[in-house]
């Protein structure tokens, strides 16, 4: 045997099985800080959820906080992955607008997603506002700097007029999900049928809206 072949290190076997306890270790992690929010969250149930060792949650993530924000940035990539805001100069800007619209009105309504901000909020009152503000770094600062970038290509086409485009993807995302985000946080949502319709209507009306103000006339 080459003294190469002895120096060769492994193929790593144990690669995908780390991937595989890192998965395990957020899964549980999004979980239980839905269910018990951040303050009521410990990294040995964590650990306990996932089947793994506390050594190797803090292995891959380094302490809470750190493994609170890849939680996170984890869901809004994977429920509002970047092709979300790709932007067509071939496409009609209101197709383009509406595949954003119902995408973020859908995610930002359902239970789940309301659950997490709820989960926040209750740490907030606790005096925890770091976490709000994780959340909003990698989830709201991300979104608007995508729907920024969108916009302004939609600008340098000629599709749309605006003079200030940041404050534009504010009014936009605002525009698309009207209330019904509220009225989910508060439990105002008897019948999911209707509430989905809802969200549909009120996606389209709000596209329809905005271009009003911002297509050239």
């Amino acid at each position: 045997m080459s003294s190469s072949a002895q120096i060769r290190p492994q193929q790593g076997p144990g690669r995908p099985k780390d991937m595989e306890k890192r998965a395990a270790i957020l899964v549980a992690a999004k979980a239980l800080f839905i269910r018990n929010a951040f303050a009521g969250t410990s990294m040995d149930a964590i650990a306990a959820d996932a089947g793994v060792s506390k050594l190797t949650v803090y292995s891959h993530f380094g302490d809470k906080d750190n493994l609170f924000r890849e939680v996170i940035r984890s869901r809004i990539e994977d429920l509002l992955p970047e092709e979300t805001y790709a932007f067509d100069p071939r496409a009609d800007i209101r197709d383009t607008l509406l595949r954003v619209a119902l995408t973020h009105a859908r995610v930002d309504c359902n239970a789940e997603t309301v659950g997490t901000f709820r989960a926040i909020l209750s740490d907030c009152r606790q005096g925890n506002p770091r976490y709000g503000r994780l959340i909003w770094e990698e989830g709201s600062t991300r979104t608007h700097g995508l729907m920024d970038r969108l916009l302004q290509q939609a600008v340098d086409a000629g599709q749309l007029e605006i003079e200030d485009v940041p404050r534009a993807s504010v009014q936009f995302l605002t525009l698309i999900k009207g209330n019904l985000m509220m009225r989910q946080m508060f439990g105002c949502t008897d019948c999911p049928e209707s509430y989905a319709q809802e969200i549909e209507a009120t996606a389209r009306a709000g596209v329809t809206m905005f271009l009003r103000a911002y297509r050239p006339h």
